[in-house]
């Protein structure tokens, strides 16, 4: 098992320790990922950037948890799950979206079925979509606009869910009572 070093303000570089107090306001902590990101100020800052740009897309509450918890759960990712979990109730997402999308199952909601598959496709496809699967996106109300804003997100999760595959960051105290695990099949 591997773990980095999981920084506070006080042994945060230099370059970072700005980034971290920005966490502690914005969240009343420093989450886990973030003192670990704060290893290095240029990927910690990249990844506020993106989660800003990512949350300022034409996606509301339910559609930027639906394409972070598909990602997160695809990836398998031991404290984005949970961490968003809390966050999707935070944002008043209805707990029926979490819950299936935390046990990969489809979506009541046709649109945001729709946007959970061709999230599930880009992710486990490395961006190689077909022609039919992006019709299929279209015809339920989304547009090109929206597939390069799944890219985006995509991205940002890219950051933190290979971060904590290498980090085992624990699961912050307050996303405890969302833990998760993959079930094997």
């Amino acid at each position: 098992m591997t773990t980095l070093k999981i920084h506070n303000i006080e042994t945060a570089p230099e370059a970072s320790k700005a980034l971290l107090e920005t966490s502690k306001k914005a969240y009343g902590m420093i989450p886990g990922l973030h003192g670990v990101l704060a290893e290095s100020p240029q990927i910690f800052e990249a990844y506020q950037t993106l989660h800003q740009l990512f949350t300022d897309t034409s996606f509301n509450a339910e559609e930027l948890t639906v394409v972070w918890q598909t990602i997160n759960v695809e990836h398998e990712c031991h404290y984005c799950v949970p961490a968003h979990t809390g966050i999707a109730k935070m944002m008043k997402v209805d707990d029926a979206i979490t819950e299936a999308l935390r046990n990969e199952t489809p979506l009541a909601n046709p649109k945001l079925e729709a946007l959970r598959t061709l999230t599930l496709i880009i992710t486990r496809n490395r961006g190689h979509v077909s022609q039919e699967e992006l019709d299929a996106f279209y015809a339920a109300g989304y547009g090109e606009k929206q597939v390069l804003e799944i890219i985006l997100g995509l991205s940002q999760k890219v950051i933190s869910n290979y971060t904590n595959h290498i980090a085992n960051t624990p699961v912050d105290a307050a996303f405890k009572a969302f833990s998760w695990s993959k079930e094997k099949v």
